[in-house]
């Protein structure tokens, strides 16, 4: 499969939710015919209710068939063809697509290359920080020439503790970058190609290959502590190697663009001027008008699964957030769990249209032991939604779940598991 150009939508017409179901079971991929079951679930209210459950590969699995802009790493994201799938089905162009647990920014940025407008929310400030200069791309020569008026050989303090990570002089050009962008910001002159710079060098903080700017260390979706660094040195018998801080961003800068041809551009440029940015909780949205959401597509943070703070401390270093002050949800138990959701679909319900869908991906988790679409569809439903169907993407893991020793189908998130509900 290529990877979709900015406008590129399959031969669909925008189906209603009830559509998308006999669409669903009559899905082939690979003349592979779709599993039909039920997922069944108790209502608050005491009903109990069966959704239809259909299992298939309704997307590839392969982890780079999408737009080049989506190569940013973020902990616990999913593949930018899960919201594309409901976002070419479920909307036309113009209309407008939501996703109240951000992250990276996966699914705005779908949306806005395929000509919808983005809505995004994340109560952590790295969402805003990761997804609007991907909004607005600037050009490699723009990069290039921006990063020759930084001064990254220019001497200041640098936090010893870091040297675990990093050669004194790569260290040294990290933190000079990263007082210049700290002074634009509080000048109020940092512009979109500074925000991209500072976007891809939160990308390239730490890693375990040489495009990173770190010795080996953790895969580049999250960081490690200095303690723990110390250990995995010792045991590798490693030393930072010495990186060149410039040369990286702007070869990480050409592979970003890479697919950023004149429709790419058009189309984001067009998203941008109508998309919203929020940094805020998911259940309090008040500059989401009500009934004004076409489409929902979002992950939530699955219980106690990733820890965001700890995962992102050196990049909220690197931008000057202190983590102490972003409070996730991410209820440890079930039933804080639930409760949180809940509250968050009665805002959904609340900015949904009529005739509007949310797409709810939960997945597996704890070895599947637990399976979120039980807690989900009640949790919905009393908030005013009908579950029309759960959708199954069988998946096969990447090089990164490999990584952490999982096995397909053994342990972990085993598979994509999303809870389509409707506002009639």
């Amino acid at each position: 499969m290529t990877p979709l150009a900015a406008t590129t939508t399959i031969n669909i017409v925008s189906m209603t939710t009830d559509q998308l179901l006999h669409h669903v079971r009559a899905f082939r991929w690979d003349d592979k015919a779709t599993a039909e079951g039920i997922t069944a679930a108790a209502a608050d209210d005491g009903r109990h209710v069966e959704v239809p459950t259909f299992i298939n590969e309704f997307w590839t699995s392969r982890q780079r068939a999408a737009h080049s802009l989506h190569e940013v790493s973020y902990r616990a994201c999913f593949k930018p063809q899960l919201p594309r799938f409901f976002i070419d089905r479920l909307t036309e162009p113009g209309d407008v697509v939501y996703d109240p647990f951000s992250g990276r920014g996966t699914t705005p940025l779908e949306a806005a290359l395929a000509g919808r407008s983005a809505v995004a929310c994340d109560i952590n400030p790295l969402t805003a920080v990761l997804l609007a200069p991907r909004l607005a791309p600037p050009r490699l020569e723009e990069v290039r020439l921006r990063l020759a008026t930084v001064d990254v050989g220019r001497r200041i303090d640098l936090p010893e503790d870091h040297l675990v990570f990093y050669h004194r002089d790569t260290l040294q050009e990290i933190c000079a970058l990263r007082e210049y962008l700290l002074q634009q910001e509080r000048d109020g002159t940092l512009d979109d190609v500074d925000r991209w710079i500072r976007m891809v060098a939160v990308n390239r903080l730490t890693g375990h290959s040489p495009g990173f700017f770190s010795v080996y260390t953790l895969p580049p979706n999250q960081a490690t502590s200095v303690q723990a660094q110390r250990k995995i040195n010792a045991a590798r018998s490693q030393t930072p190697p010495r990186r060149d801080v410039v040369a990286l961003i702007l070869r990480k800068t050409k592979a970003l663009l890479k697919h950023c041809d004149a429709p790419t551009r058009t189309a984001l440029a067009a998203s941008r001027r109508v998309a919203q940015l929020m940094t805020r909780p998911a259940d309090s949205t008040p500059d989401i008008l009500s009934a004004s959401v076409d489409l929902v597509v979002t992950s939530p943070p699955f219980l106690n699964v990733v820890n965001y703070k700890i995962d992102n401390w050196m990049r909220c270093w690197f931008c000057g957030i202190d983590p102490g002050t972003v409070h996730l949800t991410n209820g440890a138990g079930l039933a804080d769990w639930q409760r949180d959701m809940t509250r968050v679909f009665r805002e959904l319900h609340r900015v949904l249209k009529p005739g509007g869908s949310v797409a709810f991906e939960v997945g597996e988790v704890r070895g599947g032991s637990i399976k979120l679409e039980d807690a989900v569809v009640p949790a919905g439903i009393d908030a005013g939604l009908e579950a029309v169907l759960v959708l199954i993407n069988a998946q096969v893991f990447t090089k990164t779940a490999n990584i952490w020793g999982v096995d397909n189908n053994t342990l972990g998130t085993n598979s994509n598991r999303i809870v389509v509900f409707t506002k009639r």
